[in-house]
């Protein structure tokens, strides 16, 4: 592990293919812009940051990710409110149970390699969570670099992906769980989703990624089924036989941002007898994967 100084910004890299530590940074003061710029650049090289020891109030929570840019609203409960009155922009993501009344999203489902709100036509183009509640064990979240796996495609796959668009399924979470108001199944051509490349070019640092969203439910426009699923087996058989990957085990106090646009990520099996509680928020991105990044 190499430790950088960027101006008054520790960076300590992780030593994957992603992730790296911000020290020293108390993100209770206020940041000049010159060390956000420190901050942002670090992100954008290393695709995933985390900050130790933190204690945030959700307006500081919400004012920190605000730097980044616009934040999205969070999804509503199923009562149509926000999990936080005062905070729309936070979610709530929580196995807690009070009264037979979840205290937040997901629970304890074993989540499935994903990017954040791809069925969108803009997905967001940052993530982050902060650990209010963590177990001893489990409830790890994974990150996996996808610019390594775009730079390691076979010549040939590479190739016969450029140019090609996948439907990203907005029917479902990423735990799998039916989203209120969708049916159970539907055709590929008739799916709810948003349709994005295969292949972007990240804004900020030039390098090309895979965009994958998540495999159920995914199909490649213009392909039979049978064809669609054998060019997406192939893509995620690649993500599976590669360890592109650094996994954050949670501490009190981390919040960790990641990129959403070359960045998979998804959460270990958690134990139901244990509590985890945790507050997200989410960057709003300026342009569409076709537009902006192709």
């Amino acid at each position: 592990m190499t430790t950088s100084a960027a101006g008054n910004v520790e960076v300590q890299p992780s030593g994957a293919a992603l992730g790296a530590d911000i020290v020293g940074i108390n993100l209770q003061t206020d940041l000049t812009d010159a060390t956000f710029a420190q901050i942002e650049d670090a992100w954008h090289q290393h695709s995933v940051l985390r900050f130790r020891g933190q204690q945030l109030d959700d307006d500081t929570l919400a004012a920190f990710s605000a730097r980044f840019g616009a934040l999205d609203m969070a999804p509503v409960t199923r009562s149509g409110k926000p999990y936080i009155l005062e905070r729309p922009e936070i979610t709530v993501l929580s196995n807690v149970v009070v009264d037979g009344k979840a205290m937040g999203a997901l629970g304890n489902s074993e989540l499935v390699w994903h990017q954040d709100m791809s069925y969108n036509e803009l997905p967001p183009k940052a993530s982050l969570l902060y650990g209010i509640e963590v177990p001893k064990e489990g409830g790890d979240t994974q990150f996996y670099s996808l610019y390594e796996a775009y730079n390691t495609l076979p010549a040939d796959l590479a190739r016969r992906i450029q140019g090609v668009t996948c439907k990203h399924d907005a029917t479902r979470t990423s735990s799998g769980e039916l989203r209120h108001g969708y049916e159970e199944s539907y055709s590929n051509e008739e799916r709810p989703g948003a349709v994005h490349p295969l292949v972007v070019r990240h804004p900020a640092s030039g390098r090309k990624a895979l965009y994958l969203g998540r495999r159920p439910n995914a199909w490649i426009v213009g392909l039979s089924n049978a064809d669609s699923d054998a060019l997406l087996d192939e893509l995620w058989a690649h993500i599976a036989n590669h360890d592109f990957v650094w996994t954050q085990q949670w501490q009190v106090g981390d919040l960790v941002i990641w990129d959403n646009r070359c960045a998979l990520h998804r959460r270990n099996q958690l134990d139901p007898a244990t509590r985890r509680l945790m507050h997200r928020t989410q960057v709003q991105d300026v342009a569409t994967p076709v537009a902006g990044w192709d």
